[in-house]
């Protein structure tokens, strides 16, 4: 399972990016499409907030939704999105300090216990620690502030490389892949397409935050948008 260590470690490092992030360039366009950084920033403030639901539901039995909806969700990030710089950060960092502290309560036991997500997706309550690895990692590649895949944890990209491979295995609209990751010699994935290049590479095309140019075989092959 996911550590409070490694969350905490990869919270550190978006925290020191965004703190570099001044008021203009905050609301500067993101690398995802019709958000700027103000929009991702508050993003991970809220999900650390429903991860933090999540896991108290765990732990207390009363159930506690991530989010009211899907809606309140994006109601909630478009709100949030124009703040100073400086109010983006402090919620980013005291929504994390809520989930360090909820995830420091949790019983062994209560990893075990189901809970259900906004889509309506019911898993182990384990899932939240991976989730909240994963938020934090991967929007802080969308800031575009200097943090790149090639910065990723090395376990966490083989981890998600196998995630990922394996999801795309039972999608309908998923493509049947084969990786090869070329700086560690893993494979990921037994499907017809081989795909060749750097793990971090693999999985930031895998992720949609990639063309995957300098990829050998990702050419033609359409990959669905997963975060």
């Amino acid at each position: 399972m996911i550590t409070l260590a490694e969350i905490t470690a990869a919270t550190r490092a978006l925290l020191a990016t965004a703190a570099r992030i001044a008021d203009a360039d905050v609301r500067a366009p993101s690398l995802l499409p019709g958000w700027t950084r103000g929009h991702v920033l508050t993003h991970v403030a809220r999900n650390a907030d429903g991860g933090t639901r999540l896991l108290t539901w765990a732990r207390t039995g009363v159930a506690s939704y991530e989010y009211p909806s899907l809606e309140a969700r994006a109601a909630e990030i478009e709100e949030g999105a124009d703040r100073p710089a400086r109010a983006l950060l402090e919620d980013v960092r005291r929504s994390a300090g809520r989930f360090a502290e909820a995830f420091a309560l949790m019983p062994d036991e209560a990893w075990r216990r189901t809970v259900q997500w906004t889509t309506g997706a019911r898993h182990p309550a384990a899932r939240a620690a991976d989730a909240r690895l994963t938020e934090v990692l991967i929007h802080h590649v969308d800031l575009d502030a200097g943090f790149t895949p090639d910065d990723w944890p090395a376990d966490f990209t083989a981890r998600l490389l196998t995630s990922v491979t394996a999801s795309f295995a039972r999608r309908d609209d998923g493509p049947d892949l084969r990786l090869h990751a070329t700086d560690t010699g893993q494979d990921h994935g037994d499907g017809e397409h081989l795909v060749t290049g750097p793990a971090p590479s693999l999985l930031a095309w895998l992720l949609g935050r990639s063309p995957g140019t300098a990829l050998i075989g990702a050419d033609q092959i359409k990959v669905p948008f997963l975060y």
